[in-house]
């Protein structure tokens, strides 16, 4: 018989699967909290649940994580996994300190369909969505590494902050990354702050105001053009979704929650979308659909064989101020674990046979 994984589940239906064994349904926020709070993998630790009920769980259900094959430390202390699931499939996910919090970078996919011409991970072909408990898994690993069990109850977090910017496309596995980001929300289990949360899209326009209503997390729009032409060329998104369609759809999204800023990531490549012109021509489209947002200036980063440059620091700080003058903030990203193809745009998973 083939044992049925927890954390697949979503709370709900967790409690119906307990109540289908006969046990009472709050056994299930029990339990809830053993492997959320508590962070355990093995029932017998259950220690205020019957021993019965330990060993039913035992024969009839599992709590996994993802394997870790390879971790990797920078320089900079980014610390990077290479995780394979039960199916052999791999992809990779990444922490990124700061000096009292970090973020994990978590994947949905393995592999991506979006083919964005700078992005290392575009390189590699799609193979499937991530089920919820191999999106939600992937943060307890990094959990598990750094030692946070119980969940944290004070403003100490070293892993304060999940941004869904990882391997592939949230918004094409939405029901998925919907369930899993509930789980990683909620608050008794992992209970990361919604406000914490980020969900970066390359601009599926139908999807975005309904994920962000089903989410209450913060969204990013990976935008790294100012007009069709170049986004086209970069992006075959683009070619689908039209940056018009985008912008509505941002608009839309703002007006459901005028609290909540967007973030625009653009990628700065050297003689393709970094020019003066081209950052005024950003800044009259985010006018032009009265949105309220920052934009996250990425340097780019190498990776072998791509046919980009990054763009010089003189160029990227003058696009930077000329955002900022207009009333938009535009930091310019420090890179970071590019020792290890840690950084953004970098992840790959290829198996290696």
């Amino acid at each position: 018989m083939t044992k049925k994984e927890l954390t697949e589940l979503t709370k709900e239906e967790l409690s119906k699967e307990i109540e289908s064994i006969g046990e009472k349904s709050f056994r299930a926020k029990q339990i809830w909290q053993w492997i959320y709070f508590r962070g355990v993998t093995d029932f017998m630790e259950m220690s205020n649940l019957s021993l019965n009920l330990r060993q039913k769980l035992a024969e009839n259900y599992t709590i996994t994580r993802p394997k870790i094959v390879t971790e990797q430390i920078s320089i900079d202390k980014t610390h990077k996994w290479l995780l394979e699931f039960k199916d052999g499939q791999r992809v990779e996910m990444v922490y990124i300190p700061e000096k009292d919090r970090g973020a994990v970078c978590i994947s949905t996919q393995v592999g991506c369909a979006m083919g964005c011409r700078f992005c290392h991970t575009g390189s590699q072909k799609f193979t499937r969505n991530l089920t919820v408990g191999e999106i939600v898994g992937q943060f307890m690993v990094a959990r598990d590494a750094y030692k946070e069990w119980p969940s944290p109850t004070n403003e100490i977090r070293y892993l304060s902050n999940i941004v869904v910017m990882g391997m592939g496309e949230p918004l094409n596995n939405l029901d998925n990354v919907v369930k899993a980001l509930n789980i990683l929300t909620d608050g008794d289990g992992i209970a990361i702050s919604r406000r914490r949360v980020t969900m970066s899209t390359s601009g599926i326009a139908p999807r975005i105001v309904e994920a962000m209503q089903k989410t209450g997390v913060r969204l990013a729009v990976s935008l790294h053009a100012p007009n069709n032409t170049i986004r086209s060329q970069i992006m075959p998104i683009n070619d689908k979704f039209k940056i018009e369609e985008v912008m509505k759809a941002c608009s839309l999204y703002q007006q459901g929650d005028h609290s909540r800023y967007i973030t625009f990531e653009y990628l700065l490549l050297k003689g393709i979308n970094d020019s003066e012109e081209n950052a005024k021509e950003l800044i009259s489209l985010l006018k032009k659909y009265k949105l309220r947002a920052t934009f996250n200036l990425i340097p780019f980063n190498p990776w072998p064989g791509c046919g980009f440059e990054p763009s010089e620091r003189k160029t990227v700080e003058n696009f930077s101020k000329l955002l900022d003058e207009a009333g938009f903030a535009a930091p310019v990203r420090v890179a970071r674990g590019q020792d290890i193809l840690a950084a953004c745009g970098q992840l790959k998973s290829k198996k290696l046979n």
